[in-house]
């Protein structure tokens, strides 16, 4: 696929107000710090479409952005952010969780996972709660270029025997990516060109 535009269409915190228009649907969403934004420019090939901040839990609103003119790439913030009062944090997950159950549009979801961590507790309850929730999504690797060939291999075979010990019987489809080494873009690009392809035949 390639990215002819990408722009910014809007960014609220009430579910209801997100775009009305019957266009398939991406959420990216990771703990803060996992590469974001990073990953959302890379992706458009746009230097500043999403803010980039080395302060956690930046993004705070749910963004969408219009891709091609036939699909929305969706911004979420970060769960398990520093920095947010109790109050604000349980106002931010209200509204994701809301995102979830009542965006129709949703097609997908993408975890974004800090390749160079163990499986950390709030990454796996998450990936179950869409679970639960019949969501579908994938694992998106981030940070690929600080490690080498043989320590991504044995980091994701971690990470996926991780979820096979928990309540999944498969694991989810993941993709490795580097934004600062442009890993990955095509792989996820052509995951979600696949998609929509199926999404247009369907509601034709």
């Amino acid at each position: 696929m390639k990215i002819k535009s990408a722009d910014f269409v809007m960014s609220n915190s009430d579910v209801a107000k997100c775009p009305n228009e019957p266009l398939p649907e991406y959420a990216f969403i990771g703990r803060s710090n996992v590469g974001k934004s990073s990953l959302i420019n890379m992706l458009t090939e746009r230097k500043s479409l999403a803010k980039i901040s080395g302060r956690p839990g930046k993004t705070q609103l749910i963004n969408h952005f219009k891709i091609n003119g036939n699909w929305f790439l969706v911004d979420l913030p970060g769960y398990g952010y520093a920095r947010v009062s109790k109050k604000n944090k349980k106002t931010f997950q209200k509204y994701i969780t809301d995102y979830f159950v009542k965006r129709t549009q949703l097609v997908s979801a993408f975890v974004l996972v800090d390749i160079r961590h163990t499986p950390q507790k709030i990454d796996l309850e998450f990936m179950e709660y869409l679970g639960e929730n019949r969501i579908p999504f994938s694992i998106v690797f981030t940070k690929a270029d600080k490690l080498n060939a043989k320590t991504i291999e044995k980091n994701v075979a971690v990470y996926l025997k991780e979820l096979l010990l928990g309540a999944w019987e498969e694991a989810p489809r993941h993709f490795i990516t580097s934004s600062s080494k442009n890993i990955g873009r095509d792989e996820l690009l052509s995951y979600i060109d696949l998609i929509n392809q199926q999404f247009y035949k369907e509601n034709q």
